[in-house]
């Protein structure tokens, strides 16, 4: 192998290849790398509050607010998290110099996140309306907030393996 102009054995090489190796995956860990904590208790939070939201908009009739209030809490409440998720974003960025990256993550945890967390958060919704329990809605609130929480203990831990 050849660098540069340069002739490298076959044992200086394969030390090339591995460090190469270990930069890559050094850069991936750390572009899946936890949100900053602000904005993971403000995902945690946003996660938390969405069943109740959503049971507010979804209920047949008003449920403790009119539903033109509920919707309007529902769009700022979205409208602030992506203005955070933004500013969140930006900040690991030039923190860290990479992008936050979903590409990197286990595939055997995200694609059940997306698919768990929507039908969790709108399914409780679904289930109030039909049954008038709110106790669908705590149930999915609590839920999120420990799958938020649980996700952010293993990105951490995925962090902390980086070589």
């Amino acid at each position: 192998m050849e660098t540069h102009g340069v002739r490298l054995t076959p044992e200086q090489a394969h030390a090339a290849l591995a460090d190469t190796a270990r930069i890559r995956a050094s850069a991936e860990a750390l572009s899946a790398t936890p949100w900053p904590n602000w904005f993971f208790v403000t995902l945690t939070l946003y996660i938390a509050a969405l069943p109740i939201t959503y049971g507010g908009v979804m209920a047949d009739s008003d449920w403790l607010l009119p539903r033109l209030a509920w919707i309007a809490i529902l769009l700022t409440s979205t409208a602030v998290y992506v203005a955070l998720f933004a500013v969140a974003a930006r900040a690991w960025r030039n923190k860290t110099g990479v992008a936050l990256r979903f590409d990197v993550l286990p595939k055997r945890a995200i694609v059940p996140l997306t698919v768990g967390l929507p039908v969790l958060l709108v399914g409780a919704a679904l289930a109030f309306r039909v049954t008038g329990w709110p106790v669908w809605l705590i149930a999915a609130s609590l839920i999120g907030a420990a799958v938020s929480v649980g996700f952010h203990l293993a990105f951490v831990g995925l962090h902390r393996k980086t070589p």
